[in-house]
């Protein structure tokens, strides 16, 4: 009788699972619209990601910070939620039960899966291998970087890109698979344009981190056993990211490569290899050290064999679906994502997902396209908890306007970086084409044009056209009497087209 009075306890009209972007955003949703109805948001890490300081840049484009918070202040803003601080081990769908790793249980109404992703590892159990992803593992990467001479990073996404250039003191060497940095933001020539930031002296880093930050210990017993929320925008702001060396930038990029083998020391010296110095533009005491002289050593597909102290993995993110798929017929996507439709569902009753677990599965607008990012993962959550209101009160919902065209602000090496819409042409093949403007170390500029008609851009600097552009894609202005007048520097575009 103890027990069913403990479960009934704990029912909640709404459940979410995930401290992260998604998850806090959905459960912050829920409790506004129902101020009545219990909330319980169920997080692994001690402390869950709060979006502030929101800005709407344009219509479609918006820019927010990401705040470390303990549980207690959401629920200070919220009466009606409930924080519980507990890896999610078991989902009975059937049940409308999701129980935690101290066994306790939770009834839902509705359940909304926001539980994120993990670091997707080159290789799993090798204690020079790291992943970045969460909280934790940069305070190990914080640790590990300090007496670093040199750190091999593998990946080519935003994490990667954020580290290369955040990186100093240390030797750096950079593997990529593609024929250029960036290649999930970027064409070749805004690589190009980037590269040079490398080389360059890094501006004065602000004196203070615009946000708070919180340092938890684990609870006893807990170390390592779960994954932390996702990291959000401008997670290494305030971070000290730089080795004893007295040296800034050194970058060495190897490109059209994978990680082939990794070798322990005493695998390497046993074998007849010859690792590779670092080819940067100076020499140090540890270039000329013996090759046998690293922790570990990578083998690259190129045939190149280098020595470093750690490797950190960035090649991508893998859904967090373990706990939930056991004993659940969830349809799940190629990706390892649960697959939703247009209102955040999923294929059982009852339970919805938004953020990097979850995989868009409904006929996209043309100008939209889903990416693991923050800004996706506020708007999914935020959309999920008003779907999940509708449902529960019998209404009819629309798609949220932020699906109709894929807008994202990020910084990289320094400069602003703006996506609108197929920004990389992705999905048009041969039929679309490109518009450019470059200012060496000042602004890139690249429109993608189809039959007339924007259906892109990439802007990478102060440019101060995002507003303008992200309208005339918006509008399907005809724009084929322009030509390249579009993007000369002498046409005030944003007059042109008010």
């Amino acid at each position: 009788m103890a027990e069913s009075r403990e479960a009934e306890a704990m029912k909640g009209r709404f459940v979410v699972v995930g401290g992260g972007i998604a998850g806090v955003t959905c459960a912050e949703q829920l409790a506004a619209q129902f101020p009545s109805h219990k909330v319980y948001l169920i997080t692994a890490s001690p402390l869950i990601k709060a979006v502030t300081n929101l800005r709407q840049v344009s219509r479609a484009l918006e820019e927010f910070d990401v705040e470390e918070q303990g549980g207690s202040e959401l629920e200070r803003l919220y009466p009606n939620i409930s924080v519980v601080q507990s890896p999610v081990t078991e989902l009975r769908s059937q049940e409308q039960k999701v129980i935690t790793e101290e066994g306790a249980e939770f009834l839902y109404n509705k359940l909304c899966l926001c539980a994120g992703a993990r670091p997707k590892l080159i290789v799993g159990g090798n204690p020079y291998v790291l992943g970045i992803r969460d909280t934790d593992s940069v305070r190990d990467f914080q640790r590990r970087l300090t007496d670093a001479r040199r750190v091999l990073i593998v990946g080519n996404g935003g994490i990667a890109l954020e580290l290369v250039y955040e990186l100093e003191g240390c030797q750096v060497i950079w593997a990529i698979k593609d024929k250029a940095i960036g290649n999930t933001f970027f064409d070749a020539g805004a690589a190009e344009f980037l590269i040079d930031q490398l080389k360059a002296e890094k501006p004065l880093a602000p004196p203070t981190c615009k946000r708070t930050k919180y340092t938890t210990e684990s609870p006893p017993g807990r170390e390592g056993s779960s994954m932390g929320s996702a990291l959000g925008p401008d997670w290494h702001e305030g971070l000290d990211l730089k080795a004893k060396g007295a040296y800034s930038h050194r970058v060495q990029i190897e490109t059209q490569c994978e990680v082939e083998r990794i070798l322990l020391q005493e695998e390497f010296a046993q074998l007849n290899i010859t690792a590779l110095p670092f080819q940067g533009e100076e020499t140090v005491e540890s270039d000329s050290a013996s090759s046998s002289d690293w922790p570990v050593y990578v083998q690259l597909t190129n045939g190149k064999t280098y020595g470093c102290d750690f490797i950190v993995s960035a090649t991508g993110v893998v859904p967090n679906m373990e706990p939930f798929i056991r004993g659940n017929q969830f349809d799940v996507a190629e990706d390892g994502g649960v697959r939703v439709n247009d209102h955040m569902a999923t294929s059982l009753p009852n339970i919805y997902a938004a953020g990097d677990i979850c995989t868009a599965s409904w006929t996209p607008s043309a100008l939209w396209q889903q990416m693991r990012l923050w800004t996706q993962a506020r708007q999914m959550g935020w959309y999920a908890a008003k779907c999940m209101g509708a449902e529960l009160l019998q209404q009819p919902i629309e798609m949220d306007f932020c699906f109709e065209l894929f807008a994202h602000v990020t910084k990289f090496f320094n400069y602003k970086v703006i996506l609108l819409g197929k920004y990389n042409g992705q999905g048009l093949g041969r039929e679309h084409e490109l518009l450019l403007r470059c200012t060496r170390g000042h602004e890139y500029v690249k429109l993608v044009m189809q039959g007339g008609r924007m259906v892109g851009a990439l802007l990478i600097g102060d440019t101060d056209l995002e507003e303008t552009f992200e309208n005339l894609i918006l509008n399907q202005t005809d724009l084929s009497s322009y030509g390249e007048r579009l993007l000369d520097p002498n046409i005030d575009i944003e007059d042109y087209f008010d």
